[in-house]
């Protein structure tokens, strides 16, 4: 065996111990989760413990193959390696086409009537990304199970919950930019016309403009907000 190649095998087989080493770590964390009740948590399980055992199974084939010098395994490990960079450069392609500039962007904080063709575009974005996942039926966020374990998660981030005291004045909070969750889930769409009183309240009093659903869903209650409304989703 030459000195290149015995370099090689050592890198491949320490690296893929310390590899293994993490993944027990991560499915262990994934054991950890379900020992809670938190809704949110529990829902990352199965992903957890899945990439966990990814790269366990990786690891322990690149790390006998080494030892070894099995080139049956290493063979084997080249391969389950691509198949793994493939999945991760296909879920970045994916990634960038549902958020880029056209898909997912940051809207002014407070619109008006003179907005409406703004919100008419975002659902018309809306409905270009339901188009392009409607081959992973598991990912509808329509779907009233997955939209509860993501919910559950959305009430208890800061993303609304902070928004009052991010913007301690109306001015501020009319010249703000908001991001696609803050627009989408911490307060009732622009159709509605509802007077806004500050970052995180809004009169429900007034008779919405607008008869769209998500007029009636809103509330302002910080556990309930927008997040069962078509607009957040």
């Amino acid at each position: 065996m030459s000195s290149g190649m015995g370099t090689s095998t050592f890198i491949i087989k320490w690296t893929n111990f310390l590899t293994m080493l993490l993944a027990v770590a991560v499915i262990g964390y994934g054991v950890w989760m379900s020992t809670h009740h938190d809704s949110c948590k529990r829902s990352l399980i199965l992903p957890v413990i899945i990439l966990g055992a990814l790269i366990f199974v990786l690891s322990i084939t690149g790390f006998f193959g080494a030892l070894k010098n099995s080139s049956f395994l290493l063979w084997i490990y080249l391969i389950l390696l691509c198949i793994i960079l493939l999945a991760i450069l296909v879920f970045t392609v994916l990634a960038f086409i549902v958020t880029n500039n056209g898909s997912g962007h940051t809207v002014t904080g407070l619109r008006t009537l003179k907005n409406q063709k703004q919100s008419s575009i975002r659902r018309f974005h809306s409905m270009e990304i339901q188009h392009c996942f409607h081959f992973l039926p598991h990912f509808q966020l329509n779907n009233s199970h997955n939209w509860e374990h993501l919910k559950s998660c959305l009430v208890k981030s800061s993303d609304c919950n902070h928004l009052s005291k991010k913007y301690k004045t109306l001015k501020q909070f009319k010249s703000a930019k908001l991001s696609p969750i803050e627009a989408g889930c911490c307060r009732p769409p622009s159709e509605c016309g509802y007077p806004v009183v500050n970052a995180s309240f809004y009169d429900l009093s007034f008779h919405p403009i607008s008869s769209i659903k998500d007029c009636k869903l809103y509330k302002n209650s910080m556990t309930m907000k927008c997040y069962n409304c078509d607009s957040c989703k």
